[in-house]
């Protein structure tokens, strides 16, 4: 049983980051976008969709707290303070997408609390992740950090680093959903964001190193690990390739593998941990009855209708959006 909630644990995180990142990507895009149909072409892509989204952060916080509360815990005592900030931004966020369709004179505000909200919530995800990465500080098994334990450089450089990542995310959506400027802009946006996620990863790995930090130890003793990277430089060509030839649909399949290979990397480095060297997944797991009372509600009927939910919402609203479509309800 604690092999499977792990697994459905890392199936929640990936499916939040990939399908979140999408709409999140395209509310970073949004703040940069001119003009009204633009920007409501944009926000048409993801209409159907976003919400839905959003639900699999929720599965992923109730799997933590059922089946691994002392992570949990230590986690919302660790983090307490950004993640009130990222539920405020995707708030803040989810009324602006509303209430920018009723208005006319106040728009501009919606928009930019539109924008504001993305670059919040995907900032402090990024941010949350550098700082498991580079290591919280704990005391007999207690996080110690203080309220703000978590700020580092590199910490802030890992919020860089996903805002790039997923606003790449969003262009590669909005060149598969949309048609006309929209497509083109984005197409543009693309090598400018690829370069920009490189020089990333290429400080971030620099910084491990001269910091030595202990998850590149990890890589050492596991050489498997190496081919997750692979997996990810053979999509960035397919990438690259794919936006010379002018494809509309390959981009975001690529875009989505390098993401699933980067989170398989980071997983496979954290493992056996669920935080990095401190609490192990058997040590954080609940109670053997507890994982199996479980398993009968949110594994064996909730989950595989969200995967349903999302694989039906998706195909339903395939294709390319219409010029001039209008999003609201």
């Amino acid at each position: 049983m604690v092999m499977f909630w792990v697994s459905l644990l890392a199936i929640s995180v990936l499916l939040y980051v990939l399908l979140d990142g999408v709409d999140l990507g395209v509310g970073l895009l949004f703040g940069l976008a001119r003009g009204d149909a633009r920007r409501g072409a944009m926000l048409s892509s993801v209409a159907p969709i976003w919400d839905g989204n959003e639900t699999w952060l929720v599965v992923t916080a109730v799997i933590l707290w059922g089946a691994f509360p002392i992570v949990y815990a230590n986690l919302l005592s660790a983090f307490y303070l950004p993640l009130i900030a990222m539920l405020l931004g995707l708030i803040l966020r989810g009324v602006a997408f509303e209430f920018r369709y009723k208005t006319q004179r106040l728009r501009w505000i919606w928009d930019l609390s539109f924008a504001g909200g993305s670059l919040i919530a995907t900032f402090i995800q990024g941010l949350t992740v550098g700082a498991l990465v580079e290591g919280l500080p704990f005391t007999n098994g207690q996080y110690s950090g203080g309220e703000v334990g978590w700020l580092t450089p590199f910490a802030v450089l890992c919020g860089i680093g996903l805002c790039l990542g997923y606003a790449l995310l969003g262009a590669c959506w909005l060149i598969r959903k949309c048609e006309g400027e929209v497509r083109d802009v984005a197409r543009r946006q693309i090598p400018v964001l690829a370069v920009g996620v490189l020089a990333f990863l290429v400080i971030v790995f620099a910084y491990a190193l001269a910091e030595n930090l202990p998850i590149l130890q990890r890589w050492i003793d596991r050489p498997y690990l190496f081919v997750f990277p692979a997996i990810g430089a053979i999509s960035a060509t397919v990438l690259a390739l794919s936006i010379l030839n002018h494809n509309d649909y390959l981009p975001f399949h690529m875009v989505a593998l390098i993401f699933m290979s980067a989170f398989g990397t980071l997983a496979l480095s954290f493992w056996p941990y669920m935080i990095p060297s401190v609490i192990t997944v058997d040590q954080a797991a609940a109670p053997q009855s507890s994982l199996v009372f479980m398993f009968w509600g949110c594994g064996a009927i909730v989950f595989p209708l969200m995967l349903i939910y999302t694989l039906v919402s998706y195909s339903v609203f395939r294709g390319k959006v219409r010029p001039g479509g209008r999003y609201g309800h």
